[in-house]
C-alpha cells in the first residue's frame, strides 16, 4: 500500500485521527460508549471525499484500515480517493495507487476509475495524457471498454474535435471499438460546436448506412440545435421530417427558433404538433411562445397555450406568468392583468419584484396613478424589496401623468431605501420632465441644481449646454452635446428643449428631429414650447408641408398643438395663396379645440382680400367661418 512516512507518530497525525473518529462518529451508530463500529465503505467515502487537501484525503484513506482490523478497501474507496486527488492534480500519486491495486485489494482498476482520472486530466487539460489512458487500461491487462474511450473521445472534442476524430479512427476504430450512440452523439456535439455543419451531416450520413448504430433524437437534436443556432431553421425543419422518432427536446429547439426569427404561424403549427404527440415543451419554450403571441397583441391566446401546458400537468414559473402580465399591460388591460396576478398566487407561483414593477408600469401608463400606488405600497405589505426599477417606473409615471410633486416623494423614498445603491439619473430627470410639463421652469431649473451632489459631472454639461445655447455658436454647441452622447449622458428635458429652440434658429432641421424623436422614444412627449420652434424652423426652410406633416405625427403621438403650432403654418399658406390647403389647416385646428387667436384671423383675411384669385363664394365662406 501507499505508505505515507511517520504518520503515525506526527501530532499532526494524532489530531487528524481524532477528528476523523468525531467525524465518524456522526456518520455511524456506535456499537457502544466507547468503541466504534467497523465503519462501512460509504461512511468513508463521504470522509475522504470531505477532505480539503490531497494530504488530508491519503491521511484518511489509510486512517480507516489502520484503526479498523475489519475494514477492508473496496473499488468504491479507491474511486474516492482517486477522484479527490484528481482534484488537487496529484495525478503520479494516483498512478501509483493504480499499481497497488491489484495487490491490495486482489482486484485491478475498473472503469468508473479510469472514468474518473480521464475526467480530472481534462479538467487540467492534459490533453495528452487524456489519449494516454488507453494505454493505462491496457498495462493491466484489460481491453478499454467503449466507457472509457467515449470518456477519452467527451474530454477532446472541447478541447478540438480534430483531435478528437483522429482518436477515434486511430485509436477506438484501430482496436475493434465501432463505438455506440454515445459515441456518434460525443462526435456530433463535438462537430456542432465548431459549427462544422456540413461535417455533421456526413456524420449522420455515416451512421444512417452503418446498420448497428442508427442516428438516435440525441444525435439529430445536436445537429437541430446548431442549424438553428445558425440561422438555418428551415433546414432544420426538413431535418427535423426525417426523425423516426422526434422527442420533446426536437420540438423546445424547433419551436424556439421560430420564436426568436418571430414566425409565429410556424411555431404555432409546430407546438400543436406537439402536444398531438403527447409531448408538452418546456417552460423556457413555451414562455417564448407566450412573448411571442403577446407582442401581436394575442394575449387571450398566450393564456390559453399556459393553461393548456398547466391542464397536462406541467408547471410553468413566474417569469411565465410575467410574460402574460406584461401582455396584458402592454395592451391596455391592466385590470385583467392584476387578476391573473391574484390567480397566480392562488396557483403557488410567487410573484417577484419584476411582476409589481410590471403592474406599476401598466398602470401608469394608462392614467390609474393610485392604482400603481396601491401597488407600490402592496409590496412592503407583501414583504417584496422594492429595486430601482420599481422606484424608476413610479416616478416617471406619476411625472408624466402631471402629479409630479407625488413623484418628488417616491425619490424621497428611493434616496432612503437601502436596497438601491448608487444614483442613476433617469427618475431625476423625471421630475424635471415632470415640472417641464407644468411649465415651472424656475423650479425645473433648481432642481437640477440640486442634483449637482449626485451627478457633478452630469450638471455641469446641462448647464454648460444651457448657456452655449443661449450665446455659443452652433458649432460649439453641436461639439459640446455630441460629446455628452459620446460619454453616455443623457440631457435632461430642459436641456433637450434648448437645443431644439437653437437648432431650429439655425436652420438644423434634421438634428432637430432626432432630438425630438429621441424624447419622444423616451416617453417623455415634448410641449408646445418645444415642438413649436421645429415647425417655425420648417417653415423658415419653406417646408410647409413638412411642418403639417410634423404636426399631426406629433397629435398622434400624444403631443398637444396650440395655436402657435398652426399660426406659422397658416401665414405661410397664406402669403403662398394656396387657400384650399390653409382652410383645411385651419378646419384641423379647429377640430382639435384650439380658439383661434387675432394671428390666425389676419391670416385668414388676407387669404380673402385675395379673392380674386379663388373661384370662391366668399359669404358662403365667412358663413362658414362663423358658424365654426
Amino acid at each position: 500500500m501507499l505508505r505515507i512516512s511517520n504518520l503515525s507518530t506526527s501530532s499532526r497525525y494524532v489530531a487528524v485521527t481524532r477528528r476523523l473518529r468525531l467525524q465518524l462518529r456522526c456518520l455511524c451508530t456506535s456499537s457502544s460508549s466507547s468503541s466504534l463500529s467497523v465503519p462501512s465503505d460509504d461512511h468513508i467515502i463521504r470522509l475522504i471525499l470531505d477532505q480539503k487537501s490531497p494530504s488530508g484525503a491519503l491521511q484518511t484513506f489509510q486512517w480507516a484500515s489502520s484503526t479498523f482490523p475489519g475494514f477492508t478497501h473496496s473499488l468504491s474507496t479507491y474511486r474516492a480517493l482517486i477522484n479527490r486527488l484528481c482534484s488537487f492534480r496529484r495525478f503520479e500519486t494516483v498512478y501509483q495507487l493504480l499499481d497497488e491495486m491489484p495487490k491490495s485489494i486482489g482486484s485491478p482498476p475498473d472503469d468508473a476509475i479510469f472514468i474518473t482520472i480521464v475526467r480530472g486530466l481534462g479538467r487540467a487539460k492534459q490533453t495528452k495524457r487524456v489519449i494516454n489512458v488507453v494505454d493505462l487500461v491496457s498495462r493491466f491487462g484489460i481491453k478499454p471498454s467503449v466507457k472509457v474511450f467515449n470518456s477519452i473521445l467527451d474530454v477532446l472534442v472541447k478541447e478540438d474535435i480534430d483531435i478528437a476524430r483522429e482518436f477515434f479512427r486511430r485509436k477506438m476504430m484501430a482496436s475493434g471499438i465501432q463505438g455506440d450512440e454515445y459515441t456518434y452523439g460525443i462526435l456530433m456535439k463535438g462537430l456542432c460546436l465548431t459549427n462544422r455543419i456540413g461535417d455533421g451531416f456526413k456524420l449522420l450520413q455515416f451512421m444512417k448506412t452503418k446498420r448497428s448504430v442508427a442516428p438516435n433524437a440525441v444525435v439529430y437534436n445536436t445537429l437541430l440545435h446548431a442549424l438553428c443556432k445558425n440561422g438555418k431553421v428551415g433546414r432544420a425543419r426538413s431535418l427535423m421530417s426525417e426523425m423516426k422518432e422526434p422527442n420533446g427536446v426536437t420540438f423546445n429547439i424547433l419551436v424556439s427558433a421560430y420564436c426568436n426569427e418571430q414566425k409565429l404561424v410556424q411555431s404555432m403549427v409546430l407546438l400543436e404538433k406537439c402536444f398531438s404527440l403527447g409531448f408538452v415543451p418546456d417552460v423556457v419554450t413555451v414562455t417564448k411562445v407566450m412573448e411571442v403571441l403577446c407582442s401581436e397583441g394575442r394575449v387571450s391566446e398566450a393564456l390559453e397555450v399556459l393553461e393548456r401546458v398547466e391542464g397536462k400537468g406541467s408547471k410553468v414559473d413566474v417569469v411565465a406568468c410575467n410574460t402574460l402580465v406584461k401582455g396584458y399591460c402592454a395592451v391596455g388591460k391592466v385590470k385583467v392583468a392584476q387578476r391573473f396576478f391574484e390567480e397566480m398566487e392562488r396557483k403557488g407561483y410567487l410573484p417577484n419584484v419584476e411582476t409589481y414593477n410590471l403592474l406599476i408600469g401598466g398602470f401608469c401608463e394608462v392614467g390609474m396613478l393610485d392604482s400603481a400606488l396601491d401597488i407600490f405600497n402592496d409590496m412592503k405589505t407583501d414583504a417584496v424589496t422594492r429595486n430601482f426599477s420599481t422606484f424608476n417606473t413610479l416616478v416617471k409615471g406619476l411625472s408624466v401623468g402631471g402629479r409630479v410633486d407625488d413623484g418628488l416623494k417616491i425619490l424621497d423614498l428611493m434616496e432612503e431605501s437601502e436596497n438601491v445603491r448608487g444614483a442613476r439619473v433617469d427618475p431625476y430627470n423625471s421630475v424635471i420632465y415632470g415640472l417641464y410639463k407644468e411649465n415651472r421652469w424656475e423650479e425645473a431649473l433648481g432642481f437640477l441644481l440640486t442634483m449637482e451632489k449626485l451627478f457633478p459631472r452630469a450638471v455641469d454639461r446641462s448647464f454648460k449646454l444651457i448657456n452655449l445655447c443661449e450665446k455659443g455658436s452652433v458649432d460649439v454647441v453641436k461639439t459640446a452635446y455630441d460629446q455628452m452622447i459620446g460619454e453616455g449622458g443623457v440631457p435632461s428635458v430642459v436641456v433637450s428643449h434648448c437645443l431644439v429652440h437653437r437648432y431650429s434658429q439655425e436652420g438644423y432641421m434634421e438634428e432637430t428631429l432626432e432630438l425630438i424623436n429621441d424624447m419622444v422614444t423616451g416617453g417623455y412627449l415634448p410641449q408646445s414650447s418645444t415642438f413649436n420652434a421645429v415647425i417655425l424652423g420648417l417653415c423658415k426652410q419653406d417646408r410647409v408641408m413638412n411642418g403639417i406633416k410634423f404636426v399631426e405625427d406629433m397629435a398622434e403621438r400624444g403631443c398637444v398643438p396650440d395655436g402657435e403650432s398652426y399660426n406659422p403654418l397658416l401665414g405661410e399658406l397664406c402669403v403662398k395663396g394656396d387657400f384650399q390647403k390653409a382652410w383645411l389647416t385651419f378646419s384641423r385646428m379647429v377640430e382639435k379645440s384650439i380658439v383661434p387667436d387675432s394671428s390666425t384671423w389676419s391670416s385668414l383675411m388676407y387669404c380673402l382680400s385675395q379673392e380674386t384669385a379663388f373661384n370662391i363664394d366668399i359669404d358662403t365662406l365667412l358663413q362658414d367661418i362663423i358658424k365654426t
